[in-house]
């Protein structure tokens, strides 16, 4: 590949940002606020991992707690994702994106 090649397939690029836009069908802004969800949700079952599992275990970190995460943390996830994308705006995108997942996790059509 040559530095004209190189110039052009770089000016075509699309960022980030905007492949993530055209993915979702969203403005720019609206990207920044997906993310931030995501990111809060995240942050939030982080905090969560060890109360929530220990009410289930007794507190033991054993096979039972690491199966007992795994099974709790779907639903939890979801029901923050919702919960945030409320709180932010979101909620009509996290909805129709809650329903595309389960949709593609069993296989419905």
């Amino acid at each position: 590949m040559n530095h004209k090649t190189r110039t052009i397939s770089n000016t075509q690029r699309k960022s980030w940002v905007e492949k993530l836009q055209a993915r979702w069908g969203v403005s720019a802004a609206q990207v920044f606020v997906i993310l931030l969800v995501f990111a809060c949700t995240g942050f939030t079952v982080m905090f969560l991992k060890k109360p929530v599992v220990a009410f289930f275990t007794g507190g033991e970190q054993s096979l039972v707690f690491t199966i007992t995460y795994y099974i709790l943390i779907l639903p939890i996830y979801n029901i923050f994702l919702l919960i945030y994308g409320f709180i932010f705006g979101q909620f009509k995108f996290f909805w129709e994106f809650e329903k595309r997942f389960f949709k593609r996790m069993f296989r419905m059509k």
